[in-house]
């Protein structure tokens, strides 16, 4: 199997991510052979794992997804296993150490292509049908906003954000890491467009989750921050097409609108702080401000 150049060109994250290419064809000819598996088409990738269109044994269609090891996949297979194909995509085996899972094959249609106000009546509905209880082995969200809530305070003052978000964002990272609220539930925490693909079993099933033991008011977010370009250059201004789907995800999903508000601010300017972190993206920094200012102004 020759993996795609695309995924190839992913070696230049570094030596680490390099090694695991050059060891991803034998894993897969392995999984291949272990699991009774026939390839059947070409493999396609995301931003982190290989997915290859497989046929079981008895000749049901299914993908194999191999990923890159990395901390917010770990518990994926547990989050998939807990989900029993209820609201997400179903899982037929998986090899946590090897970081693969069987899966029932979806269409490749997502979500991108409907009116975004509609997408988010889908993936409103679907909240409710993954916010089950967490599983004791998830990473809680709280642990991480308490962490975030010191880097953000830590941030210098002539940081190219807004004080006054900044300091809201760390106010709010405090208070929710502290809150009991913000734990019991597992959570999606990568749910947008892109995440929802349309089956045979039922319409919409959501896939590649970074699961934690969160709130479900987490989220929202990420479906404001994708499919960006529509809301730039959307008729309507841009304070608008955020409201509306800020509020189409709550209504539909019947969640606490400020609790809501509350953690759109702190990861949109968490994000914001990574960018600093990294590489710095005015363009980027801009979108961060202009969510975490829209869902309360």
């Amino acid at each position: 199997m020759r993996l795609p150049d695309t995924f190839l060109a992913y070696g230049a994250r570094g030596p680490e991510w390099q090694a695991f290419l050059d060891r991803l064809p034998a894993m897969v000819a392995d999984l291949l052979g272990e699991w009774e598996l026939t390839a059947d088409g070409e493999p396609t990738h995301g931003y982190a794992a290989l997915v290859l269109p497989v046929r079981t044994s008895s000749g049901r269609p299914a993908a194999l997804k191999v990923g890159w090891p990395h901390e917010e996949a770990e518990h994926e297979h547990l989050a998939l296993q807990h989900w029993h194909g209820r609201g997400a995509v179903q899982l037929l085996r998986a090899d946590p150490r090897r970081r693969a899972l069987l899966l029932e094959r979806l269409h490749r249609e997502d979500l991108g292509d409907m009116w975004d106000v509609e997408a988010c009546e889908v993936v409103g509905a679907l909240y409710a049908r993954l916010h089950v209880p967490a599983v004791p082995q998830l990473r809680t969200l709280t642990s991480y906003a308490g962490q975030w809530a010191a880097e953000l305070i830590d941030l210098p003052r002539d940081a190219p954000l807004p004080r006054r978000l900044v300091e809201q964002a760390a106010a709010l990272s405090r208070d929710l890491s502290r809150d009991e609220a913000s734990t019991g539930r597992m959570i999606h925490a990568d749910l947008h467009y892109a995440n929802v693909l349309a089956g045979d079993r039922e319409p919409w099933l959501a896939i590649d989750p970074k699961p934690l033991n969160g709130d479900p008011h987490y989220e929202v977010a990420p479906m404001l921050w994708n499919r960006w370009d529509e809301l730039v250059d959307a008729p309507r201004s841009l304070r608008d097409g955020i409201r509306l789907r800020f509020h189409t995800l709550v209504d539909v999903a019947e969640l606490d609108e400020h609790r809501a508000r509350d953690w759109v601010v702190v990861r949109m300017m968490v994000n914001a702080l990574w960018s600093l972190q990294e590489e710095p993206d005015p363009d980027y920094l801009t979108q961060c401000i202009a969510i975490a200012k829209a869902v309360q102004d």
